[in-house]
């Protein structure tokens, strides 16, 4: 089937980074065909056209870390100490959820993707990569998904597993999940922290990561204490002890990455490594990472949420406007990461991360994946600069369709792909359960009431 959408501005983030002001984008088996002008199109030619007059057709947007199973946790971490976060909050409910917590938690996390304009993700690494494979198979969208594992450290006993198994249970969730659901289903290596993982684990990962022609994604140097206890243990601070293993690569999506040294973003730029920043969560407690300085020496750098409790916001929107604003206040210069910088970390710098040549900008032969949004509301206009307002000024609200490989998603605000109210109230009940089973006891906030 032919489809034919737009006539409105197309902002491609192809390499030439060109906007139609008027434009379409062609579809055919999932596929972009063509993208330019609306003039260009004959409509009789095209089986299916969807006018998307005076909206705004952006490549859909690629969330560089988040994690599935954390969404019924949102609220659990907030306003506390890490280190009450991680031992009295995190451990407890992760190591209380079930697979079908699990499922629910995904269903529930990907809808709040979705509506916030997201085709493809990165997960984390939960314990439950079947269950959340389950759901992205539901929801239509994609998915790099992975079990967090740790072979060492102070986490919860029954998530600790001799190396050996952490890297067979990897290599066995690769074979069976990786390409599940068309392909939209993807399995990498997880590695949690530095805290948790062995030399050997790394080592040994990195050739997992190889013979099967995946990714690896691993949480580095996120706080301060890391890199003391890195060169304690390891003689040298988390970067470089991992570029001495030999373990950065291409391959390698390294999550947060606040506390590198100058020299460590040249190691980054020089192995290729892929860097996940994530602004809300690294302003609860993490700190500034040297975000412009990566990109200005070619590291390149995606935009993702978190997790729940670590943003409480799924919401890739949110992310790219703090992005574009901390590091201006931060560096006290206007100038620092422009909207169109940010905009290609959301999009196509994303989608490098992710080892995923097929998304990530409207042009011929990537599958058409596909946001629109609607910008004529008050928060959005006038469209004086159209780029700068797709970072500055958008919100969930815009969002109006979301299509996958060609394929609504999301159509003119409606969730085609799962009953949203089944999800929500399955959500809810799992919720409860889980956090009563983990013991996580919150105190109420002003004169709570029963």
């Amino acid at each position: 089937m032919k489809k034919l959408i737009g006539g409105g501005p197309v902002v491609t983030m192809d390499e030439e980074r060109k906007v139609f002001g008027n434009g379409a984008v062609a579809v055919e088996n999932g596929k972009v065909t063509e993208v330019g002008p609306r003039g260009n199109f004959d409509s009789e030619e095209f089986d299916v056209v969807y006018g998307a007059k005076g909206k705004i057709l952006l490549p859909g947007l690629v969330n560089t870390h988040v994690h599935l199973s954390q969404q019924l946790a949102r609220g659990i971490g907030d306003d506390v100490d890490l280190m009450t976060w991680l031992l009295d909050r995190i451990w407890p409910y992760e190591s209380n959820m079930t697979e079908e917590d699990s499922y629910y938690s995904s269903l529930l996390c990907g809808l709040e993707l979705i509506r916030s304009g997201v085709t493809s993700f990165v997960e984390a690494g939960g314990q439950f990569v079947g269950s959340m494979a389950r759901a992205v198979e539901e929801l239509g969208i994609k998915g790099v998904l992975a079990k967090s594992v740790m072979d060492s450290g102070d986490g919860p006993e029954a998530m600790i597993e001799e190396t050996s198994e952490c890297i067979d249970s990897q290599r066995s969730l690769i074979e069976e999940w990786n390409g599940y659901a068309s392909g939209r289903v993807r399995v990498w290596p997880g590695l949690r922290t530095i805290f948790n993982c062995s030399d050997d684990l790394f080592r040994e990962t990195k050739k997992l990561a190889d013979s099967y022609d995946v990714g690896i994604h691993a949480h580095i140097a996120e706080i301060k204490d890391e890199i003391k206890f890195s060169k304690e243990t390891r003689g040298a601070p988390t970067v470089t002890h991992l570029d001495n293993l030999g373990v950065l690569s291409p391959r390698f999506l390294a999550a947060h990455s606040v506390w590198l040294t100058d020299e460590e973003v040249s190691i980054f730029a020089d192995r290729g490594v892929s860097v996940t920043h994530n602004p809300a969560a690294a302003m609860r407690v993490l700190g500034f990472a040297k975000i412009p300085e990566m990109v200005n020496a070619g590291v390149n750098v995606g935009i993702g949420t978190d997790g729940a409790p670590s943003n409480n916001r799924m919401n890739m929107l949110s992310e790219m406007y703090l992005t574009g604003l901390i590091h201006k206040g931060n560096k006290l210069d206007p100038e620092v990461l422009p909207a169109e910088t940010v905009l290609e970390m959301a999009t196509i710098n994303g989608a490098r991360a992710a080892l995923d040549s097929s998304v990530g900008s409207l042009e011929p032969g990537k599958d058409a994946d596909i946001l629109i949004l609607d910008p004529d509301t008050p928060n959005m206009l006038p469209l004086n600069d159209p780029i700068s307002n797709l970072v500055y000024s958008i919100n969930t609200t815009n969002v109006e369709s979301v299509l996958v490989r060609g394929e609504f998603v999301l159509k003119e605000g409606r969730v085609l792909t799962v009953d949203e109210d089944e999800v929500i109230a399955e959500a809810k009940s799992h919720a409860s359960d889980l956090i009563d089973r983990a013991g996580v006891e919150l105190e109420p906030r002003f004169n709570y009431q029963d």
